[in-house]
């Protein structure tokens, strides 16, 4: 008898985890079904595998070092995207910058995201007067032109290195973040769920990150996917226009800021259009990959 209602116990569990699969599952179930995401998603890793493991078989040190006798060389079997005014081997800064805003694209899609989370989750849990103090602070910060603010620091800002540059980047990059987490976080607080842990005493702090943050979590994720092409794409426009990476590293902006003359935009194609090329296919890659994950989350916020 005891045997059976162990049984019994182990099927409802069972078909309990198939009728709400986890997130992952769910976004994997729907990648696969979408050829276009699936596709995508393999032609993502492909080319991020290419680019971080690009140290095993591309000299960066010798990759960096001018040559005055190989300037503006055509497409070979050496340099199999030519090289660039210095004489630099255009693949190997390809691949480095690829890899360099593809990171920098990543660390500010993070940072943005824990800043945006923290601040909406207090504003929407505590409500009233902390909530209006703070969603006027947040209307005053959404109205700043941010590009001009980031310019204005990356020129400012002495001993300038990646790592400033990703916060200085990261903070003007929460800001719709913190208003969709709020809202969120404004109908969650009103659940019985909540209610019942602060009746029971629970810290505040514990039923935001702990109770309530895994309900928004497929939010977050959803968000935060679509988000990080965007965050490429302005690093890649900033240090297009000078205001991005410090001098002498590597991105796929530097590759692309060479075609600002005709003559390179005609005769030199093989320095800045690989490049660009290449950050349209990886931004075309994770909206796909984005979307997917969206109807996923949608579907499972449904079977919720």
């Amino acid at each position: 008898m005891k045997e059976t209602v162990v049984l019994d116990e182990k099927q409802l569990i069972a078909q309990e985890k198939a009728n709400n699969p986890s997130l992952l599952k769910t976004i994997w179930r729907e990648i696969i079904h979408d050829k276009m995401a699936l596709g995508s998603l393999i032609l993502l890793a492909i080319i991020l595998i290419t680019a971080y493991s690009s140290p095993l078989f591309i000299d960066e040190v010798a990759n960096k070092r001018v040559n005055f006798f190989n300037v503006w060389k055509a497409p070979s079997a050496e340099h199999w995207l030519g090289t660039d005014d210095g004489g630099r081997d255009v693949f190997g800064q390809l691949m480095l910058g690829t890899r360099n805003s593809f990171t920098i694209g990543i660390c500010v899609t993070v940072l943005a995201g824990l800043f945006g989370l923290t601040y909406g989750l207090i504003s929407g849990f505590y409500g009233g007067k902390i909530d209006n103090i703070m969603m006027r602070i947040l209307d005053f910060l959404m109205v700043l032109p941010s590009l001009m603010f980031i310019i204005v620091f990356v020129t400012i800002v002495p001993n300038y290195t990646v790592f400033t540059f990703i916060l200085i980047m990261g903070a003007f990059a929460w800001f719709g973040k913190a208003r969709l987490i709020r809202a969120r976080a404004m109908q969650e607080r009103e659940l019985d769920y909540i209610n019942a842990s602060r009746t029971m005493g629970t810290p505040s702090l514990k039923i935001m990150f702990f109770e309530m943050f895994p309900n928004l979590s497929s939010l977050v994720i959803v968000n935060m996917t679509l988000t990080l092409a965007s965050n490429i794409g302005l690093e890649t426009g900033l240090t297009f226009l000078g205001f991005g990476l410090p001098t002498g590293t590597a991105s796929l902006g530097t590759l692309i800021s060479y075609a600002r003359t005709p003559d390179i935009v005609q005769n030199k194609w093989w320095v800045w259009l690989p490049a660009a090329l290449l950050i349209l296919v990886m931004m075309l890659c994770i909206n796909y990959v984005g979307q997917a994950v969206k109807r996923a989350s949608d579907a499972r916020q449904r079977l919720a």
